[in-house]
């Protein structure tokens, strides 16, 4: 279908806005990311690292949506282990040992976001106890510009392989495709800044965040397996968490204002 007719066809309008909702909560994982591992970095470089992070991620997004068949193919087991879970109600086994690339990449991309969860985790809880936080001069290492951007690539190639996947499943018109990743690129990008500075701001949502990685390490590695969790609960779960702390905030500050006693003079 030509370009012109998708602008007058109301099921590629209603497609379009169902998909970019997906690719921005998608996104979500991602710019959670990028979000913590910028705030690693000097004050002066943050801002871009996430926008050439995020611009990585549309580029590599867009390309791959042009390589759409071999990303189709990449689903297809390439070896088999031989083992199964036991079948679940539905026949179905619970896990299975026939890996695609795809989930290779999954697994590996959980590895390395529990790795890097886990890592934050111990320097944020006892942030002295490890000499290789700090250089010769006794001063706090800051992760390098080339190694951001590095780490971000890897992650954006997994949750891009996650995105497309989703794009592929939903339509069949590859400008609606890429329109709604370039718009969900840019919700991210607009995103970047506040979210990242909000986290910077308040220390227990740093610890939150990372739970959040935890889980979607968890979740990821758990889907490379076969074990399909729903996205929804997962997704309900954190905004459930993150609801929590906002009313923790909230109460600290106006304990703050109050003379740290929570009420009113």
């Amino acid at each position: 279908m030509s370009i012109l007719h998708l602008l007058f066809d109301p099921a590629a309008w209603a497609a379009l806005l169902t998909l970019i909702v997906m690719e921005v909560v998608l996104g979500i994982d991602n710019l959670v990311f990028v979000a913590i591992l910028s705030n690693k970095l000097p004050e002066a470089q943050r801002a871009r690292t996430r926008r050439i992070g995020l611009g990585l991620a549309l580029v590599m997004r867009i390309a791959l949506l042009f390589s759409i068949f071999w990303i189709v193919g990449m689903v297809k087991p390439v070896f088999d282990l031989g083992l199964a879970g036991a079948p679940d109600s539905h026949g179905n086994p619970s896990f299975e040992t026939r890996f695609s690339v795809r989930d290779l990449i999954l697994i590996a991309g959980g590895v390395f976001l529990l790795y890097k969860a886990t890592t934050e985790i111990h320097h944020s809880v006892d942030p002295a106890e490890s000499d290789s936080a700090f250089d010769k001069t006794g001063s706090r290492k800051t992760l390098s510009f080339g190694a951001a951007i590095a780490q971000i690539v890897l992650l954006d190639l997994v949750f891009s392989i996650d995105s497309i996947l989703t794009a592929v499943g939903m339509t069949d018109e590859l400008p609606i495709m890429i329109a709604a990743v370039v718009v969900a690129v840019g919700v991210m990008l607009l995103a970047a800044d506040p979210l990242a500075n909000f986290i910077n701001r308040n220390p227990s949502v740093v610890m939150l965040a990372l739970g959040f990685l935890l889980m979607i390490g968890l979740v990821l590695i758990a889907d490379g397996f076969g074990v399909h969790v729903p996205k929804g609960y997962v997704y309900t779960a954190m905004a459930f968490s993150a609801a929590v702390e906002t009313l923790n905030i909230w109460r600290r500050r106006a304990a703050e204002r109050h003379g740290g006693n929570g009420t009113s003079h």
